[in-house]
């Protein structure tokens, strides 16, 4: 015991003097202390590296939360034409009124989708990539936007005149029937918004070209196709992930949009559902929701601005 006790007071003295002399702190792999002791030096060789963590975003999400995702979004164009189809005719139109009502049906409308959008982002870990929020090449989004929507009005005028030359043909009708089927299964827009106020209302005329068509059209729909894109792909990689796979899935939830717009009319249904088609791969092409959200608007704003003359035609 006496021997240890002594040797101890004089590694003591001698680490307080190579302090005293030395007083700068000791570095992270400096090995003197371990020798002056007398301790075996560790083998560098065997202490075992652990790999580095791995990041959060790269953890593996549960099936069950890109479920929530597929299960809360993708339904959401067909839930809102069951309610709009349970509407009753004398009800008038979703945006009747004048130009405060119409702030308050949208605002609910927005509201209710951002409740569920935020749900089910949350649960699923959805980043803003996944839908494709990102902006590429800012300078050329609106021009784009203005360009695509000139085409998506050329193509389904182009796609809509094969169609009704296709049934005449084939059913042998008279431009007088065909004006009727056209009556009968127009797209019924007088459901959706008041034609009175677009032509007698410019508060409310212009909050539709702008607000409505922009905001709780363009950017609402594009968010849900794009949070329906991005569940499809990540729940079934292998079928959707891929360059192709992606319109199939554009073209999947286009059928579901189109099925969505029934209550305006079966010619509503195909219209969407090629404007659907349109505006997803428009998105998948350009891995942003941006040059689609602005053609979707300028589309929407451009056929609300004919509205009315449309409607002074027909009268006449």
């Amino acid at each position: 015991m006496i021997p240890n006790l002594g040797r101890g007071w004089a590694l003591s003295r001698h680490r307080a003097r190579e302090e005293h002399d030395d007083p700068r702190p000791a570095k992270a792999g400096d090995k003197q202390p371990q020798r002056m002791l007398g301790l075996p030096m560790p083998d560098e060789s065997s202490v075992p590296v652990l790999p580095p963590p791995l990041p959060v975003e790269g953890l593996p999400i549960r099936r069950w939360r890109l479920w929530t995702l597929l299960v809360l979004v993708v339904p959401y164009p067909l839930v809102i034409g069951l309610i709009g189809a349970s509407r009753p005719d004398e009800q008038g139109p979703v945006l009747s009124g004048g130009w405060r009502n119409l702030l308050m049906v949208c605002g609910v409308e927005l509201a209710i989708f951002g409740l569920i959008m935020g749900i089910a982002c949350s649960l699923s870990r959805t980043t803003r990539d996944d839908l494709l929020l990102r902006m590429r090449n800012l300078r050329l989004i609106l021009p784009l936007g203005i360009g695509y929507s000139i085409a998506l009005r050329i193509g389904l005028g182009v796609v809509g005149g094969l169609v009704v030359g296709i049934i005449m043909i084939t059913q042998g009708l008279s431009p007088q029937a065909l004006e009727e089927l056209m009556k009968r299964n127009g797209p019924q827009v007088e459901k959706l918004v008041n034609i009175q106020a677009l032509t007698e209302d410019p508060v409310y005329y212009w909050l539709t070209l702008t607000f409505v068509s922009f905001v709780v059209a363009g950017l609402r729909e594009e968010l849900w196709r794009a949070a329906s894109l991005s569940a499809l792909s990540r729940l079934w990689p292998r079928q959707f992930s891929s360059r192709g796979g992606s319109y199939a899935a554009v073209v999947l939830t286009s059928v579901l949009f189109g099925i969505g717009h029934l209550p305006m009319g079966w010619i509503a249904v195909g219209g969407t559902t090629f404007l659907g088609i349109a505006l997803g791969s428009i998105m998948v092409y350009h891995r942003s929701i941006w040059p689609a959200v602005i053609a979707h608007g300028m589309f929407d704003a451009t056929s609300f601005a004919l509205l009315p003359l449309v409607a002074g035609q027909l009268g006449k």
